[in-house]
């Protein structure tokens, strides 16, 4: 017979009470039950445990030898057992997020501090990239979660967890600038700077209808990859574009942010369901009740 951990635990029980009776009332078994699995372990091992006689329970020299590995065995497999508790629980390991570059500025430091406090034995990895980068992490599992904003795709798993006000973004001294709000249709004249269009098509596709929704189609002058680039070709004069409030913690001089009326953006914590782990669920409560407590568009 191969000796079993349960052949461990009741050993160590009577050696550490030095008493049958008291270890099969602490291990909820028979006596009877427990003494024969200490001869069972005793006859594996070919060695006697104990001693037993008038005078009580005794620890023999190969028992007080095997007690303290014995013990170490037992503390290591419950250790092994916790830590697998703690893996399913998502308190444990390692977990690859990524933001979206316009809302790493703002959120991702606000976002990673307060999951580190909440989980410090999880190993935080997170990383900046670009919209197209971030979609095609999610789905080849370079990434557990992300941060970023909608339209995404159909395969992607997302939660809203905030929603913030879309501006108009003007080179300071605009005529327009002065507008405690605006429409869309106010900007018909305009030159525009946008992303590139093959930057994220299905953004693209909603700029689309909303144009036409507004009544025209903005005459586009130049196209820069990112928010710093739109903001700087704004504060030189080159056109307007139009961003999601937050994305004015990127620059604060030369452009002036006004909202637009019944506009709004969300920004979503997103992830492949192949991958619905429980750290992803721990991501998602830790930041849900971050946005109960702060702004996370104006935090950073």
């Amino acid at each position: 017979m191969t000796p079993e951990l349960r052949h461990l635990r009741y050993f160590v029980a009577v050696a550490e009470h030095l008493s049958f009776t008291v270890a099969a009332r602490e291990l909820h078994i028979a006596q009877q039950s427990l003494s024969q699995q200490i001869a069972a372990l005793e006859h594996a091992l070919g060695a006697r445990l104990f001693d037993r006689d008038t005078r009580g329970t005794r620890l023999t020299e190969v028992g007080r030898v095997f007690l303290p590995e014995a013990q170490a065995v037992l503390a290591r497999a419950d250790a092994a057992l916790e830590t697998a508790r703690k893996a399913m629980r998502g308190e444990i390991g390692r977990l690859r997020v990524a933001f979206l570059v316009s809302t790493a500025n703002y959120m991702m430091p606000p976002v990673v501090r307060a999951f580190r406090e909440r989980y410090p034995d999880v190993e935080l990895l997170a990383e900046a990239v670009g919209i197209a980068g971030l979609v095609a992490g999610l789905r080849e599992d370079r990434y557990d979660a992300a941060f970023t904003r909608p339209p995404l795709v159909g395969d992607l798993v997302t939660a809203t967890l905030v929603a913030e006000p879309v501006c108009a973004v003007l080179p300071a001294g605009h005529p327009l600038a002065g507008r405690a709000e605006l429409r869309l249709a106010d900007l018909a004249g305009e030159p525009w700077v946008l992303t590139p269009r093959g930057s994220w098509e299905p953004w693209h596709r909603k700029y689309d209808e909303d144009f036409r929704a507004a009544g025209f189609e903005p005459r586009v002058v130049q196209r820069a990859d990112g928010v710093p680039s739109l903001l700087g070709l704004v504060a030189a004069g080159v056109g307007v574009t139009r961003l999601a409030r937050s994305a004015h913690s990127l620059r604060r001089s030369g452009v002036v942010f006004v909202p637009l009326a019944d506009e709004r953006a969300e920004t979503v914590m997103a992830w492949h369901p192949a991958r619905d782990r429980q750290a992803v669920r721990n991501l998602l409560g830790v930041v849900a009740d971050l946005a109960a407590k702060i702004d996370l568009t104006e935090a950073g």
